[in-house]
């Protein structure tokens, strides 16, 4: 069964660690999840995840609907049998896909109804399909479906999509309820715009649903770094601190560092493995343009110190050339190397908030970032 217990705290921020208990296995928090969108994390499988140390991935609930679709899926049980992964999965619900992919969609009080932007079909996507996707994928961590709104976006507007997010949530606990022994988890997404007011509106009514965990929505969607930061302030208080905080598709590591020190407690976002595949290294010193002309004779691992497999076996000068060249190995390389340097990062500031010495860690890490590498 799904439970969080809060382990340790930091005496100077509100920093936290916990652990997540779910049928697939324990994740220790904060954690980040790599983004694992159609059942693979691009470039990596999951024998490599688990090498960097990976304890829970994401897919999505949009593009495995459409793509190999619930009847593939259902022949393994599930998610887990199908991809070769044995940890925890969570699923986004799908409706940031909607918002974001889907052509000519239509929200209305009902659900979603969109053209797959893979083959023009039309489809509905509902609160309670939604759910029902979600089980089917055995996904250990469902979330509820939410309107995701544009930035910026009017009071009225944002006002109307809570209203919507939080009636859809209540119909997605009564899904979940009555389709599973409630095993896994559902977690409901806190929507609000900016506005402060909308924010707290937002927390306080799916806080009423006791669900098992809150994510923050509707942030880094273009707006500016101080208000991203100044709405999770606000709203992760806001929270109850018994159950799982999750910041939805925030990922720079100083993203990441910042809204721990704030309570968070999940994370997800592309940027990791996406930057790999534009030949970018993530390292303790700041990020490596590996195409960059300096790497060329460079016997140097991507950064010196690392353990993950890629610079343990592979020097700059080398992953410049398989970059250059557009050789395939290029992005499995780099991909290993900064899901590695993000799952270190993670376990780092875990050790950290134990010993209470979360403040020291923070400064270490800025301070690293101003060392040429």
């Amino acid at each position: 069964m799904y439970n969080f217990e809060v382990t340790a705290e930091s005496s100077e921020t509100r920093a936290r660690a916990g652990v997540i208990q779910t049928v697939h296995g324990p994740v220790k928090t904060p954690v980040f999840m790599p983004v694992g969108t159609l059942a693979t994390v691009k470039s990596v499988s999951p024998e490599e995840l688990r090498e960097c140390g990976a304890q829970i991935i994401l897919g999505n609930t949009y593009h495995l609907y459409l793509r190999p679709g619930c009847e593939v899926i259902d022949q393994f049980s599930g998610l887990h049998k199908f991809m070769n992964w044995t940890g925890p999965i969570l699923t986004d619900s799908g409706g940031f896909q909607v918002f974001s992919l889907a052509g000519l969609s239509e929200i209305t009080e009902e659900g979603v109804l969109f053209q797959s932007h893979i083959d023009g079909s039309r489809h509905m996507l509902t609160p309670e399909n939604s759910v029902e996707i979600q089980i089917r994928l055995n996904s250990d961590i469902i979330m509820c479906l939410d309107q995701c709104i544009k930035y910026p976006a009017d009071r009225r507007e944002t006002l109307a999509a809570l209203e919507l997010t939080t009636g859809w949530a209540q119909r997605c606990k009564n899904v979940w309820q009555e389709k599973t022994g409630q095993e896994n988890a559902l977690f409901g997404i806190i929507q609000g715009g900016m506005f402060t007011d909308l924010r707290e509106l937002s927390a306080a009514a799916l806080i009423e649903l006791d669900l098992n965990g809150y994510a923050l929505g509707g942030l880094s969607v273009g707006e500016p770094k101080e208000v991203m930061f100044e709405i999770a302030d606000f709203t992760l208080p806001k929270m109850p601190k018994s159950k799982a905080k999750y910041v939805m598709g925030t990922g720079t590591p100083q993203d990441i560092i910042e809204l721990v020190a704030l309570g968070a407690d999940l994370f997800d976002c592309v940027l990791p493995t996406r930057n790999a595949r534009n030949g970018q290294l993530i390292t303790r010193h700041g990020t490596l343009n590996i195409s960059n002309s300096r790497f060329k004779h460079e016997t140097d691992p991507a950064e010196i110190g690392c353990e993950c497999y890629t610079c343990r076996s592979y020097s700059r000068a080398y992953l410049r050339h398989l970059y250059l060249a557009k050789e395939l190995l290029a992005y499995r390389l780099n991909t290993i190397h900064n899901i590695h340097y993000y799952i270190r990062f993670m376990k780092e500031m875990r050790h950290a908030i134990y010993k209470n010495e979360f403040e020291s860690f923070r400064k270490e890490f800025y301070d690293n970032l101003d060392t040429a590498s």
